[in-house]
């Protein structure tokens, strides 16, 4: 790394150290620019790094609910507004035990660059709260929905920042927030996405993630491979929305599903996975151990890590940041992965993703894969704003053209760096190119 870069790493370093995954971050992305770094001309070039570092307001409150039992509990909300150089905040919001200002900060520097990547006009920005939804009721759901609302509904707007679903939030939830939002601002606007589509919500939306991973490989393997998706292994970890919307779509590009994982383990069926029954158990919260009463000449492994054992031409990791790690891709190279996708936010530490570069192992990153959500909520935007509803094929054909550009783009620019296997290095300079040029043409 560039000593200036390195010099302001420590610094941070020194302030955050107890923020791994927010150092974690930037850390990698620092190491990515640092020989770009070197070609600015601009002596203020560190204090515009510096200022895309830190977040433009980090919004903390508490939000009180009453329980059934009616009992007084208390939790806290998160709202990070890390930049809105090109546009206005957006980002998801999320609803997890644990949930910290580490992981916030970290989510909404890696928004910020993918919203970057797509072209599309949005800055980056995550919030939500440690609440854990499970095992909660739905009306304990709603009284804290609403209860979180009643605060953020201060810091958010069409022009300035439109929150969305993510991890633990359900279109219930959404519907509770955006209904007191409504109650107490009296606008009905696009101040918030993956509504339900019965009051302005997008068709496509909750499949847009995964639909926009498989488009997303589909392009990377045609390119690095000069081949189809037909019958190439595929294993996917995670059976959520992501993960199952994934399978769904990569089945339709005739690819071969061959191991999904839950939180109960993992599943592995030869000769392809039936993706209806691993949706069906997973929405009705059943081990996924339960596909082999169906499927009896199927494998079941407890242990998630086992997915990353299987002999694939493709890894989807869907399920959570940092599940990928250094022994993870020492197997599945040594299987002969062709490609990686990273289908849920930095699902790959940064000794694996080093790994997968020096091996020549494309690894497309999460900042790209994933960026499908936010770009279906940006036609919901644009939907609502001109007070139009698309049609499902509109809108996949809209999703689909912006995910093969976005990653063309993607691929010329590691071509230019003459390092077309690290497409973690071409991301982060072709977003921070975007960033760099707007913060400095309006002195943010």
């Amino acid at each position: 790394m560039n000593k200036e870069l390195k010099d302001l790493y420590l610094k941070f370093e020194e302030k955050y150290f107890y923020q791994k995954e927010y150092l974690s971050s930037i850390n990698q992305f620092l190491n990515s620019i640092s020989n770009y770094y070197e070609t600015l001309e601009d002596n203020n070039k560190l204090s515009i790094i510096e200022s895309l570092l830190i977040p433009d307001r980090i919004i903390t409150f508490k939000v009180p609910w009453t329980d059934d039992l009616g009992n007084k509990r208390v939790n806290i909300g998160y709202r990070v507004q890390h930049n809105n150089a090109i546009g206005v905040y957006k980002g998801g919001t999320r609803f997890v035990k644990d949930l910290n200002e580490s992981v916030l900060k970290f989510l909404a520097f890696e928004q910020t660059f993918k919203n970057a990547l797509t072209n599309l006009p949005l800055g980056g920005a995550k919030g939500g709260s440690d609440f854990n939804p499970l095992n909660k009721s739905d009306l304990e759901k709603k009284r804290f929905s609403q209860s979180y609302m009643i605060e953020l509904h201060k810091y958010i707007g069409p022009n300035i920042d439109v929150p969305a679903g993510d991890l633990g939030v359900t279109y219930k939830n959404i519907a509770h927030m955006y209904g007191i939002y409504k109650r107490i601002t009296n606008f009905h606007d696009a101040s918030f996405t993956s509504k339900h589509i019965s009051y302005g919500g997008s068709l496509l939306r909750p499949e847009s993630t995964g639909y926009g991973i498989s488009y997303i490989t589909e392009k990377a393997y045609k390119l690095y491979n000069d081949e189809s998706l037909e019958n190439k292994t595929v294993v996917i970890s995670g059976s959520g929305q992501v993960g199952i919307n994934t399978a769904y779509k990569m089945r339709e590009l005739n690819a071969k599903l061959i191991a999904m994982s839950s939180i109960y383990g993992v599943i592995y069926d030869e000769n392809g996975i039936d993706v209806e029954l691993v949706d069906k158990l997973n929405r009705e919260n059943k081990n996924i151990k339960e596909y082999l009463k169906k499927h009896k000449g199927a494998k079941y492994f407890k242990d998630t890590k086992e997915i990353w054992n299987i002999k694939c031409d493709i890894a989807i990791p869907c399920a959570t940041q940092y599940e990928l790690d250094i022994n993870d891709a020492t197997k599945l190279v040594n299987n002969k992965v062709k490609l990686i996708v990273e289908g849920s936010n930095k699902p790959s530490t940064n000794e694996a993703i080093k790994y997968f570069y020096d091996n020549k192992i494309v690894l497309v990153p999460s900042k790209v894969a994933n960026a499908g959500g936010v770009i279906v909520s940006n036609l919901e935007m644009e939907q609502n704003q001109t007070f139009k509803k698309w049609d499902s094929l509109t809108v996949d054909n809209k999703l689909k053209e912006i995910m093969y550009t976005t990653f063309n783009n993607l691929y010329q620019k590691s071509l230019k760096l003459e390092d077309k296997y690290n497409l973690e290095k071409a991301a982060n300079i072709l977003a921070f190119k975007y960033l760099y040029d707007a913060i400095k043409l309006q002195d943010l």
